[in-house]
């Protein structure tokens, strides 16, 4: 059975995104990241909040999926 999802912030996502080659590239309240991917530029807009809601980060971890496997993402979000 997996773990809960960890208490981050938007700047403890922004850290964690960076690490798989993500940079910021705008907004304050809301900050988009973007990287160049093997089909184009792949973006992520994570909000600036501490902490983010449970589910708002559940998305951020589906949408930053389609990027990145969830093995490599999974015990950066999770408590296991």
């Amino acid at each position: 059975m997996q773990g809960g999802l960890r208490v981050l912030s938007g700047a403890d996502v922004v850290d964690i995104l960076a690490g798989f080659g993500f940079a910021v590239v705008g907004g304050k309240k809301h900050i988009k990241l973007r990287r160049k991917g093997p089909n184009g530029d792949e973006t992520l807009v994570v909000p600036n909040h501490s902490p983010i809601a449970r589910g708002t980060l559940r998305v951020i971890f589906s949408q930053a999926s389609h990027y990145v496997p969830q093995e490599q993402l999974h015990p950066l979000f999770y408590n296991d």
